[in-house]
């Protein structure tokens, strides 16, 4: 079964932790000093929040499935886009190992198919307080990138992302 995922930058974690749990009424079911994640099941969503260098406001939308078959059936969906596409095998972000692929929608917002394979205790594998884990030809779109400037992951030049190394 697939499960929604949102995650959402947040300039002050507690504040959103607190925000959240109650319009969730339930406890995150990950808690860092840089990010928190509700599993909930009505709605059945990976619902996340972090503060990673990247701006307040939308990170990415995602789509997280159970099984590498699940994955499987997703990769082809995000191919069948026509959109450009990553893939991230055994890539290490927000706390966890996950086989991704991620593809931008028309209006440039960030989708990531994945499947979580484990945890792990850091919230990726780049140097400590990197920030997000949308890799750059993936990130959402904004004035900002459009002109040409940084983005969380790594740098825009002119409009056209280089890929991240950041996850």
């Amino acid at each position: 079964m697939k499960r929604f995922h949102v995650h959402v930058s947040v300039p002050a974690l507690d504040d959103a932790v607190r925000f959240y749990s109650a319009l969730f009424a339930a406890e995150p079911t990950v808690r860092k000093a840089d990010y928190a994640k509700w599993m909930l099941d009505d709605p059945r969503v990976n619902f996340a929040i972090s503060q990673r260098g990247a701006a307040p406001g939308l990170n990415h939308l995602g789509i997280q499935v159970e099984s590498g078959a699940e994955l499987l059936d997703m990769q082809q969906r995000v191919e069948a886009t026509d959109a450009e596409a990553i893939a991230e095998l055994g890539t290490a972000c927000c706390y966890a190992r996950s086989d991704k692929y991620w593809v931008n929608d028309p209006v440039g917002i960030a989708w990531e198919t994945y499947h979580t394979l484990d945890t792990i205790p850091m919230f990726n594998e780049a140097a400590q307080g990197a920030g997000c884990c949308v890799p750059t030809a993936a990130a959402p779109a904004t004035a900002a990138n459009e002109r040409g400037s940084a983005t969380c992951c790594g740098t825009v030049t002119g409009g056209k992302p280089a890929k991240s190394s950041c996850c």
